[in-house]
């Protein structure tokens, strides 16, 4: 079984979760990306949501959120997608840049708008209250 390794930056305000839409796709995704060869987490997802959204990540307040498995959107079946979830505080304005084309904050009447690993996140994050 393949697994694609991505990691990801969960970013909840007031019960909605911040989403992105890259360019020419029609699913959302949370933020974040894949590690360069020898990159650790941070300096990976730091570079991935400065590159994506304009924002520099706070480096003490990151916080693993969790590691969640789903069949890889837009791949055979059997690829599997493993996102391994971040929080963390950052400064400046969030903004789309480089593949990403749109930014929108979903509640959980969104989940079907997104890949099959973030819906799992989705109902992670609606049992916990996190997301209305």
């Amino acid at each position: 079984m393949k697994v694609i390794d991505k990691l990801a930056w969960i970013e909840i305000r007031d019960g909605q979760i911040l989403s992105t839409r890259s360019r020419g796709r029609t699913k959302y995704y949370f933020p974040g990306g894949k590690r360069e060869p020898g990159e650790s987490d941070w300096e990976a997802l730091s570079r991935e949501i400065r590159e994506e959204l304009c924002v520099e990540l706070v480096e003490d307040s990151i916080r693993l959120m969790g590691v969640f498995q789903a069949q890889a959107d837009n791949n055979p079946e059997g690829v599997q997608m493993k996102m391994t979830c971040y929080e963390a505080a950052f400064e400046g304005t969030i903004a789309p840049a480089a593949e990403i084309e749109e930014v929108v904050w979903f509640g959980y009447a969104d989940r079907d708008k997104v890949s099959p690993v973030d819906q799992i996140i989705f109902d992670w994050l609606k049992e916990r209250e996190l997301l209305r």
